[in-house]
């Protein structure tokens, strides 16, 4: 079974928080309440450094699929 690229996540103990699974390498959760980022992984040095100029594009990428996923819903 292949995952989706990213996946909506919920806790009803974070009503006000909205969670954002990204299922491929990097692997995080962000809650996009707060732009809080957990990473399942971990990074060397080289990859630290890369992150520091893609995190804007996870985020970036994360919130449009969260755009996407309400607009389905709501239609």
């Amino acid at each position: 079974m292949e995952l989706p690229k990213f996946i909506l996540g919920d806790n009803t103990d974070y009503p006000d928080a909205i969670y954002i699974i990204h299922t491929e390498f990097p692997r995080f959760i962000i809650n996009l309440e707060d732009d809080e980022v957990e990473w399942f992984e971990e990074f060397d040095s080289h990859d630290e450094k890369e992150l520091e100029t893609d995190m804007e594009s996870y985020i970036q990428q994360a919130t449009d699929f969260y755009d996407r996923e309400v607009e389905r819903y709501d239609n």
